[in-house]
């Protein structure tokens, strides 16, 4: 089924609004702590959710590259985070190795809808 192509901007666009909070929710969290342990489970969350997000811009569009336009937002905002806000005085994204698991986690959760065996 054809979609309207008006309904299908507006559905990219808000999963790129939810890319975009989604990784801020993830990065201010990444230290977080669970009964004195780290508990970086936002990791995990960056690799399901992005890979929702993918699977839902597909359905709008099965192009892979406007699949992966979330990806792009997300990956967008994780070096603004990471790059801009510190060079202007904010840091956000800690230095540590729990930030590459991050990043990693979510290229590979978006991505990972669109190379699996169907």
């Amino acid at each position: 089924m054809r979609r309207p192509r008006g309904e299908a901007v507006a559905g990219l666009i808000w999963l790129g609004v939810g890319a975009a909070v989604s990784v801020l929710m993830e990065v201010v969290y990444l230290n977080a702590r669970l009964f004195g342990a780290p508990f970086p489970i936002t990791i995990a969350i960056a690799f399901f959710f992005n890979s929702v997000l993918t699977r839902t811009a597909a359905l709008w569009n099965p192009h892979p590259g406007i699949a992966l336009i979330p990806l792009w937002v997300w990956l967008g905002c994780f070096f603004i985070l990471m790059f801009a806000l510190p060079a202007a005085g904010t840091m956000l994204v800690p230095t540590s190795l729990w930030t590459v698991l991050l990043l990693l986690a979510g290229i590979a959760g978006a991505v990972w809808p669109l190379v699996r065996p169907k």
